[in-house]
This record gives C-alpha cells, sequence and structure tokens, in this order.
C-alpha cells in the first residue's frame, strides 16, 4: 500500500492469489467473469470445480503474453485489481524475471544464409553457451556478445534455449517466397457480400506486422466457427507469395478449397490439393497431416516430407495447430526461414508440447475469449449440460469385474445411453443434430437403431461431402459422427451435438466439438451441447476434466440425470448441483488415469 494511498486489494474481490503463482478464484463473486477474462492473457486454469477454480501463472503463459506486448506491470496490475489480500511479496519481482527473460537472446541475420544469436548479457550469454543442448548448435564466436549459427539450426536452438529457459526472440526474417498475386473479394462468388470482421482483419494484421520480422510467425486463437479459415486467406493475400496449407482432413481441404475460390480472385488452376486421393501442387497447394506423415514402414523416411521444399513457399499455414503430428515439428524446425501461421481454437495439447508450438511456429500473437465473439453475435450463444445416467443393471457386473483399462470403454459405451439419445431426438427432431463419439461399435448401434447415417474414417470422401451436402441443405437433418467430425466440417446450421463418448480427458476435443455447433444461426438460437456420462465410473472422471475447457471460455454446466432430461430442458425443475469433490480433479490426475487407462 503506497503512504496515504488506498490499498491494492479490496476483500470484496474474488482472487486470492498466492506466492507459488497460484490463483484461487470465487466463482460465485460479481467480479467473477470480469477477473477470469482479465486472467486468460497470462494465466491457465488447472482445476474448476464449482465453487472456486485456481489458475496458474507458468513461464510459458507468461511468454506468450510477453509476445503478445503484456508487460509483467500489467499482468501485476491485473491481479492487484481483484485481489481479497495483499499480494505475496515475491510475486513482483519473479513476474519481472521470468518476463524479462523472453527476448534477452535474439536471433538475427548474419552473413549470407547464416543466423547469429544475440545477448548484451555478457555472463548469461557464457552461462547458456555452457549447456550442453545449446553449445552443440553454435558455430563460431563473433565477439564477447554474439554467436552465429547455421541456419539448419535455427529451429532446434530455440527449443533448446527455451528448455533452458530464455526463449528467443527470432527475429532474423524470412525468404520471401515465390509471388502470388490474390486480392480479396468484395463480393464472392457466390454472389453473397463478403465483409472481413474487425478480429479476423486485427489478427491477421497482427501476425504480418507490416512485413517486419518481427511479425511473420505466431498462433491465433479463435473459437471454432469464428472464421479462422478466413484468417489464413486474408493472411494469404497480406504475404502475397506461395502458400503450403496444413489441415486435417480431406473434408478439410475442400473446405479451405471452396473457401479461396469464393473469397479470393485466385483461380482452380492456382488451388492444387496434395492428399491420399490425389497428389497435384499449385501456388496454392493444401495438403493434410496424415499424408504429410504417412510412411510405408515405421524405419522408413517420410516420403511426403518433399512437399515443404517442392515450391518456394513464403507462407505455411498450420490448420489446427494444436493438433500438429509430432513429426511435422521435426521439418518444421527445418523450415524457420518460411513465414509460418498456426490456427488454433485451444492452445491446450494433451501431449504437453506447447513450449514446441511456441518455440517452432510463434508464440500465441491475438486471442479473444468466446463469450466476447458470442456476445456480438459472431458465434452462436450455447448452453451445455451433462447429463448423468446410470450403468444398466446387466451389464454393472461386467463393468465391477473389468480390467482398470477397460472399465472407461465399458462406461462409455453405456447401452442405456440410447434411450436418452431417443429423448433428445423427440425434443429436437426437426432441428440438425450432430450425434459425436468415439466407438465405432456404439456409433454402429446408434446409427442402426436411429435410421441416421454415420461417417467414419472409413467413409469415402465422395460419400462424405453427399452426406455433408444433404445436412446443409436440409435434406438429412440428423448425422452420426466417429472423431472424423472433430475437425473442420463446415455444417454452419447445426445446433444440437450430443456427445455420447470422447478420448479420455480431452479439452482439446471438448473445444473441437463445442465449436461444430457455434457458427451464427440465422434465426438467432441457441446451440445445445449434451454430454452423456455414466455415473459412479471412470467416465465421470474424465469428463470434469473435459469441461474445464468449458470453465475457461465462460460456459457454465447444468447436470441433468437421464430421469429429469426433459423437465431440465424445459425448465420445468432445477439440474442437479455440481459436486464440488468430483468436480475437482486436477490435470495430474487425469494425467495418470489416461496412462492407465491406455497401458497394456
Amino acid at each position: 500500500m503506497s503512504p496515504g494511498g488506498p490499498p491494492s486489494y479490496d476483500p470484496a474481490n474474488p482472487l486470492i492469489v498466492q506466492a507459488d503463482r497460484s490463483i484461487l478464484v470465487e466463482v460465485d463473486n460479481p467480479r467473477y467473469a470480469a477477473a477470469r477474462d482479465a486472467l486468460a492473457p497470462f494465466a491457465e486454469l488447472e482445476k474448476s470445480p464449482e465453487h472456486i477454480h485456481t489458475y496458474r501463472v507458468t513461464n510459458l503463459s507468461m511468454w506468450n503474453a510477453a509476445a503478445a506486448g503484456i508487460t509483467a506491470e500489467q499482468m501485476l496490475d491485473v491481479l492487484k485489481k481483484y485481489t481479497k489480500f495483499p499480494l505475496p511479496a515475491n510475486l513482483a519481482a519473479d513476474f519481472e524475471e521470468v518476463v524479462s527473460r523472453y527476448g534477452r537472446i535474439r536471433l538475427e541475420k548474419y552473413e549470407g544464409e547464416r543466423l547469429q544469436i544475440i545477448c548484451g548479457d555478457v555472463p548469461l550469454l557464457e552461462e547458456l553457451i555452457r549447456q550442453p543442448s545449446v553449445k552443440t548448435l553454435l558455430a563460431e564466436r563473433i565477439d564477447n556478445k554474439r554467436f552465429a549459427v547455421e541456419a539448419k539450426n535455427r529451429g532446434v536452438l530455440k527449443l533448446a534455449l527455451i528448455k533452458v529457459g530464455y526463449p528467443a526472440e527470432d527475429i532474423a526474417g524470412y525468404v520471401e517466397g515465390q509471388k502470388l498475386a490474390v486480392e480479396l473479394r468484395t463480393v464472392a462468388r457466390s454472389g453473397l457480400p463478403f465483409h472481413i470482421r474487425d478480429y479476423q482483419r486485427e489478427s491477421a494484421d497482427v501476425f504480418f506486422a507490416s512485413g517486419d520480422a518481427r511479425g511473420g510467425s505466431g498462433v491465433i486463437v479463435l473459437p471454432c466457427g469464428a472464421g479462422k479459415t478466413i484468417v489464413g486467406i486474408t493472411a494469404m493475400a497480406l504475404v502475397k507469395r506461395s502458400t503450403l496449407v496444413l489441415t486435417t482432413s480431406i473434408t478439410a481441404v475442400k473446405q479451405w478449397h471452396r473457401e479461396i475460390l469464393d473469397k479470393t480472385d485466385l483461380t482452380d488452376e492456382q488451388v492444387a490439393e496434395y492428399t491420399g486421393d490425389t497428389k497435384n501442387f499449385g501456388e496454392v497447394t493444401l495438403a493434410t497431416y496424415q499424408i504429410v506423415t504417412y510412411r510405408p514402414d515405421r524405419d522408413e523416411d517420410f516420403p511426403h516430407f518433399k512437399i515443404f521444399e517442392e515450391r518456394d513457399w513464403g507462407l505455411i499455414i498450420y490448420d489446427e495447430v494444436h493438433l500438429l503430428p509430432a513429426p511435422v515439428f521435426r521439418v518444421t524446425a527445418q523450415i524457420q526461414a518460411r513465414r509460418r501461421l498456426g490456427l488454433t481454437a485451444t492452445l491446450v495439447r494433451e501431449d504437453g508440447r506447447e513450449g514446441d508450438v511456441f518455440s517452432l511456429i510463434g508464440p500465441k500473437k491475438y486471442d479473444v475469449p468466446w463469450r466476447e465473439l458470442e456476445a456480438k453475435g459472431w458465434i452462436a450463444s450455447a448452453s451445455c449440460t451433462e447429463i448423468r445416467i446410470a450403468l444398466r443393471e446387466d451389464k454393472r457386473m461386467e463393468y465391477a469385474v473389468a480390467e482398470w483399462r477397460d472399465k472407461y470403454r465399458l462406461a462409455s459405451e453405456n447401452p442405456a445411453k440410447d434411450d436418452v439419445i431417443a429423448q433428445l431426438l423427440n425434443q429436437y427432431g426437426e432441428q440438425r443434430v450432430l450425434i459425436i463419439g468415439q466407438y465405432l461399435k456404439q456409433l454402429r448401434q446408434i446409427s442402426k437403431r436411429f435410421d441416421i447415417p454415420l461417417i467414419t474414417g472409413q467413409t469415402g470422401s465422395k460419400e462424405r461431402e453427399e452426406l455433408y451436402n444433404k445436412f446443409r441443405t436440409g435434406e438429412l437433418r440428423h448425422l452420426v459422427l466417429s472423431k472424423v467430425g472433430n475437425f473442420a466440417i463446415d455444417l454452419p446450421d447445426a445446433n444440437v451435438l450430443i456427445q455420447v463418448s470422447g478420448t479420455f480427458g480431452s479439452r482439446q476435443e471438448e473445444a473441437q466439438r463445442l465449436g461444430r455447433i457455434l457458427r451464427p444461426k440465422s434465426n438467432g438460437d441457441t446451440a445445445h451441447f449434451y454430454t452423456l456420462v455414466t455415473r459412479d465410473t471412470r467416465e465421470l472422471d474424465f469428463a470434469h476434466h473435459r469441461q474445464m475447457f468449458l470453465t475457461e471460455q465462460g460456459y457454465s454446466y447444468a447436470i441433468a440425470d437421464e430421469g429429469n432430461v426433459m423437465d431440465v430442458i424445459n425448465g420445468l425443475c432445477k439440474p442437479e448441483e455440481v459436486d464440488v469433490a468430483e468436480a475437482g480433479q486436477s490435470r495430474s490426475r487425469l494425467s495418470v488415469l489416461e496412462r492407465e487407462a491406455t497401458s497394456d
């Protein structure tokens, strides 16, 4: 507290800030929403029971914030504004120290294609060059503040530096790449007016940075349904260089292809697809992660890595960058001279490689809360409901004696879920409903019982597109989807999603699935997201972890029992209270559960 001034805390505030950088947040506090949104740029949610949420400020979360221009002082100001009690004495120095580490090492051009690392703090540089992981990547010493670096080591050096706690600011610039004359349309080929939304334009501008070396690499975080494809196309029009787009599936490739032709003046001859079905190259080439990482045998090289050198790319776009396969990290480390744009709805990676994304694709450059876009009408409002279902009596003994690793699947495939699906389909029969799950046996049973077409990874691309088109036109109102439905399917009128099973505690999957129904509805209707979970089983543990994503984005979720689903939906009774002890599963606990579930 400054002499004679007001204290920088208020007992009515929602935050309790602790010396270990954990932050407890009172959910029922009137200032909760404002505090949550202010924390989001530099803190990560760890636990989300009903009344008290736990956030943690990590080194990586601070470096992402620092790369976006947020200072340690601004982070501390947020904590001071919303804290109940005085901040721990160590935090100011701690934040200043960690944030100051970003950019103390710089990568710049040197001579020819070679680079140099520069560090004005000579003792720090001496300390770092004695780290074996760093030392082996340096060439000759230029002077007491600089070392030469071979261009091929640009990516792996950045990885090594972030692992020793000093992320480099890479301002070595980029090769320009082959020129591409491309302009955005004001009237799309479809005949509809085309206007770039303010946040789409702003995020693309932040990435490009007027062509400066401080731009050109980074990640844009936007909700599913907010038009990340348009951001990528806008960036393409700013860079005006040949572009390689990597995405998750053939369906996503087709969607990018349609959008590029519809929204730009490029011709069909200029846009090519490189997939399992066809392997062509164009000034803009669209490829899948699957084809890039394909190899006939585990001991062989990846034959399609040649795509990265096939043309003089000026921009590489990584769609759904949180799903970037490990082999693509390897090749990305080798192509640091190309501009790189990552697009995602969440930076959460289930393999913990967020630091690799930071180093090799770039730091987070732009992020906007989902609820903020919902308030402006850019994405649909959504209600989220978890429906808890008892394990059928004839399945209880099978579950009780099952091996620990098999219990999750048995709970997920609970046949009693089918009866709840029947109630929901009866309620939303005339609306556009997606039923999505993890296990093919379960999905085939649902498809057969309710006579709804099923799309899986084995469904041919032609049949898949036909079914999607029928859904878009309204000829088909219900679809059953496997995990292929998690990614980049363009079904703007889908407004009800029933999740019958999922990939353990995956928050990234929860983000993708909610995003399937968040395209704004022409009639302004609310989207409905239902998760069916078996009571008193391992599935409930994982469900709580998945729902942390909803909490991070400001969504609340109701808990309904299978016996009163319709009453809850129709507002005739209140949903159950979320049990605090049940809901407070930590990230580490879920990691243990996932390892057990997938182990042999």
